[in-house]
């Protein structure tokens, strides 16, 4: 006889595949990441003192190439350096020498925007500092459509302490370097998005194998009673055949 359990056991199966799968979409969608070394040098005016500082305080974005870039700092000349206008003026070192681009993070326009308006400006790199956070965070940038150009976040206040010099007249020179991986990449929307669809799988699992438990459990009771019927019919007609006993010598009728 057929296994009750066995087709149960093997939807469950299929559903614990369909869980693994989910969780690597996930993984697929949280790529690692590649931290940036930012080297931030300047010589004040009037004293001569040069400042000098390298910290591991960026981060690559996703279209980004992972090299290592060098300039002077240049900013789009607004009260908040956003870069979203294509047509806006930059503050910027003359033609020959290779500068980056430092830009804030908002008012509307996205990543790759910022990005393509910078380097149409003649940008080689671009930094963009992430607006005021609790935490001064950092995030991973995705700005398709930009792969040539270097592109690293760092927070906001490196980069406004950055901007901060060049709005003083200090020229500041920068080289982003690549740092270390690490990842994947996560953060409170993916972890819910994980936890939720780990949840409503394994409910859906559950939920289907108690409904094919139970159908099977019916369908096992309603053969049984079937076969207990036939076999009562059954000695029904046998008890009603005719016996007749034959002794030796009695012709067969």
């Amino acid at each position: 006889m057929q296994s009750l359990w066995g087709p149960a056991l093997s939807q469950q199966r299929l559903l614990l595949l369909t869980v693994m799968q989910v969780l690597s979409l996930h993984c697929l969608t949280a790529r690692c990441f590649w931290t940036a070394y930012i080297n931030v040098s300047f010589t004040e005016p009037g004293s001569n003192q040069t400042g000098w500082e390298r910290s591991e305080c960026g981060v690559y974005g996703q279209n980004s190439p992972l090299e290592s870039v060098r300039g002077l700092v240049g900013y789009p000349v607004s009260t908040r350096p956003w870069g979203c206008d294509t047509d806006e003026q930059y503050h910027k070192p003359p033609d020959h020498q290779d500068w980056i681009a430092l830009m804030e993070r908002g008012n509307g326009c996205t990543f790759t925007e910022k990005i393509q308006n910078a380097a149409f400006q003649g940008a080689k790199a671009v930094v963009i500092f992430n607006y005021p956070t609790p935490n001064n965070e950092v995030v991973q940038m995705s700005h398709p459509g930009t792969e040539n150009m270097i592109a690293v976040m760092i927070g906001n206040n490196k980069g406004a302490e950055i901007l901060n010099h060049v709005r003083e007249g200090i020229s500041v020179s920068m080289m982003i370097e690549v740092g270390k991986q690490h990842g994947p990449w996560t953060n409170q929307y993916s972890v819910f998005f994980v936890s939720i669809s780990f949840f409503v799988v394994t409910a859906a699992t559950v939920g289907y194998f108690i409904f094919y438990s139970a159908r099977r459990w019916r369908v096992a009771r309603a053969l049984t009673r079937r076969q207990k019927q036939l076999k009562n019919e059954a000695k029904k007609v046998i008890n009603k055949l005719e016996v007749r006993t034959l002794k030796l010598g009695d012709r067969k009728s």
